[in-house]
């Protein structure tokens, strides 16, 4: 483990001086892409020399600890204690750190919210949920933009598709897919019965063209006239677009533009992140079954979380998580669910990796 963070070191270095070259600099795609690179080993880095300073400074103590100073001793066993606790857990941060990333991690992410069982209430909690994730991009400083709504005339939503470009988005929110259940008293709901409803998410990695190759004889692209809101440019124009995969017979509809350009750009950012849903999910069943049940089937019908109003109280289901403070997290405070969420999985693919820990 050792060799591996020294070899991660050295490319650091080098890399470091790579971004300072004429040739690269020259070159704005290969650019980012050492730019990404060194950003991405930079923690490692950081980590891995704190742990040569917090050695080295165990050393020293340890000499001092054998002197024949009787108060110097004493000093220096209170200062070993602290430092062999300190590098435990650099140790621990290392062996997280070190576990292969997943390929998405650092990509944008198109979000899929449907309403499921429930009627309008599941209608309403869908827009709730959308708020929600809109609420915590702006807290993590990404940007939202909606796709594609289907709206309800009591203020839910029927459907929508949303697309969040920031730093790591797929890393903090791919964990969110699933069924998200309600219970709660509805608006619609005169004698205060508390009901339970349930939406899906789909939070899917954004494929670039690179990622996902889709033959342009394989497609039947329709056009129509929008619905809804949109001015005078409504049921008079063809700007709606409606992209059929004919040999998954995916389809995506847009209409959120005006520009029926625009409308086709936004359909096929989609359809290829629906492509590459499908085809992991070919590749998840493949995958050893003692893997599938440490990980989970992934199948959306499965229950992964319940907000419960009338206790404020928000628990995934997964990790057996419980939150009061379903208020807080409903306006986008989500940092401790979904913090809990990436260190379980965290641990349980360290546990998969079986990493050797660094020996002190």
């Amino acid at each position: 483990m050792l060799d591996k963070l020294a070899q991660i070191e050295t490319r650091y270095e080098e890399l470091a001086n790579e971004l300072s070259s004429p040739e690269l600099l020259s070159n704005p795609s290969a650019y980012a892409k050492a730019a990404k690179q060194h950003r991405s080993l930079g923690e490692i880095v950081e980590k891995y020399r704190a742990w040569k300073s917090l050695n080295e400074q165990l050393t020293g103590a340890r000499e001092l600890a054998a002197t024949e100073d009787q108060d110097m001793r004493e000093l220096a066993q209170i200062e070993i204690e602290s430092l062999q606790a300190q590098l435990e857990q650099t140790d621990s941060d290392l062996k997280f750190l070190l576990i292969p990333q997943d390929p998405n991690d650092e990509k944008n992410v198109i979000l899929e919210i449907r309403a499921g069982t429930g009627g309008d209430e599941a209608s309403l909690f869908a827009a709730d949920i959308l708020r929600m994730y809109a609420r915590y991009a702006e807290r993590q400083r990404w940007k939202m933009e909606i796709l594609d709504a289907s709206e309800t005339g009591i203020g839910g939503v029927k459907e929508a598709v949303a697309l969040i470009e920031g730093e790591k988005v797929y890393s903090k929110l791919k964990h969110e897919s699933g069924v998200h259940r309600v219970q709660r008293v509805p608006q619609t709901e005169a004698s205060g019965r508390i009901h339970t409803s349930a939406i899906t998410v789909a939070v899917l990695p954004e494929a670039e063209e690179v990622d996902v190759k889709i033959d342009p004889k394989d497609l039947r692209i329709d056009t129509f006239c929008s619905s809804g809101p949109g001015g005078q440019s409504v049921n008079t124009t063809y700007s709606a677009v409606r992209i059929t995969h004919l040999p998954t017979n995916v389809v995506v509809s847009m209409q959120d533009e005006k520009s029926q350009i625009k409308n086709r750009e936004k359909a096929m950012r989609v359809l290829r992140a629906r492509l590459q849903e499908i085809e992991e999910q070919k590749q998840h069943e493949a995958i050893a079954s003692d893997r599938r049940s440490m990980v989970g089937s992934g199948d959306r019908s499965e229950k992964i979380r319940t907000y419960n109003f009338k206790e404020n109280r928000v628990t995934d289901h997964r990790i057996g998580l419980t939150i009061h403070q379903l208020d807080q997290v409903m306006d986008g405070s989500l940092d401790a669910i979904i913090e809990a969420l990436t260190t379980h999985y965290q641990a349980e693919k360290l546990k998969e990796e079986s990493l050797t820990p660094v020996e002190v």
